[in-house]
């Protein structure tokens, strides 16, 4: 992780929320609205990498997309270098993205099944622009390099891979507009355990010698142990709690994230912890619950917890937590 000189926020999120509008079953009934995320806000340093992580529909994938354009957010502000992704127009969009790219959950899906890997990398540095074409093959050698691959692999098709071979090309294909920061989607939970360990080594070699910034989006809490600086849980669409990887592992204060951490197995005996068992189900996000969104879960809410939506605040200057009674429960 770089700190120290460089103070700025590579990516700074300010209130995205991404809103879903569905079809209305009456012609003059009611809009039901998906919000899938719903004033998420953050920032990532330089060289870090920051994790999602939260229950399946808790709109980390959806904050992923949205950061892309790849769904475009319903309002908020997504700030590169400063400039504003959101209001960008679409020639101005696709001259950013050189400077941000995705490595998507299912690495043979988000592959095209008629081009070869050399059709594809092709593709990205001609559009970006940025090796001329006289270079191109020097630098097609140089990427299935880095992701440990063998140039002649270059004339295949992706069906001709194994899983994990197929994900180091989608990381070859994200390297090939030499990007500042990549979002990594799920990619490794499609994988065998042995191949996700190698993967995840492979992410944390590259972000070393080329100095790159990761968003990494898991449910997989011994990944995100693993490769992250910070963490960021999610839940219904909002942040309940970010911090430091050591402070949230050890001292974690939102009662939602006590609970999504007591799930992670142990094998020694004498470190193992109470597991927390939450009552009821996700609630929908078509229909969230007033005030705290976790309250009708959560064993200590309250009647403020209903009615008062908790602002997202420091407990520490590396530690926010976005619940009323964050220093009651450590």
């Amino acid at each position: 992780m770089t700190t120290g000189l460089q103070t700025q926020p590579l990516l700074q999120v300010n209130d995205l929320k991404q809103h879903f509008f569905l079809k209305k079953e009456k012609l003059f009934g009611p809009q039901q609205v998906v919000k899938a995320v719903d004033g998420v806000s953050f920032e990532i340093m330089p060289g870090e990498t920051l994790s999602i992580v939260g229950e399946s529909g808790c709109g980390k994938s959806t904050t992923g997309r949205s950061i892309l354009r790849l769904d475009e957010p319903t309002s908020g502000e997504v700030l590169l270098f400063g400039k504003n992704l959101v209001t960008m127009s679409k020639k101005e969009l696709r001259v950013a993205r050189k400077d941000i790219q995705i490595i998507f959950q299912d690495p043979y899906a988000s592959l095209n099944p008629r081009r070869t890997i050399r059709k594809m990398l092709t593709e990205a540095m001609s559009i970006q622009k940025i090796v001329p074409p006289e270079q191109q093959e020097a630098r097609m050698i140089e990427l299935m390099s880095l992701v440990g691959l063998r140039p002649e692999y270059l004339e295949r098709y992706p069906h001709e891979f194994s899983g994990g071979q197929r994900q180091r090309i989608g990381i070859a294909r994200a390297l090939a507009v030499n990007p500042k920061i990549i979002i990594c989607d799920e990619s490794v939970s499609a994988l065998d355990v042995s191949i996700q360990a190698q993967i995840l080594n492979l992410l944390k070699q590259l972000q070393r010698d080329l100095d790159l910034t990761f968003l990494f989006i898991s449910h997989d809490l011994s990944v995100v142990r693993h490769i992250s600086d910070r963490i960021m849980v999610m839940y219904l669409g909002k942040v309940v709690e970010i911090a430091d990887k050591h402070s949230l592992f050890t001292q974690p204060h939102h009662p939602y994230t006590k609970a999504l951490f007591s799930s992670i197995p142990v094998i020694d005996k004498e470190h193992r912890k109470e597991r927390i068992i939450l009552k009821g189900d996700l609630p929908s996000p078509l229909n969230p619950p007033t005030g705290c969104t976790f309250h009708t879960r959560c064993p200590f809410a309250t009647d403020k917890c209903k009615a008062e939506v908790p602002a997202l605040r420091e407990i520490t200057a590396t530690h926010k937590v976005a619940c009323h009674f964050a220093e009651n429960l450590v």
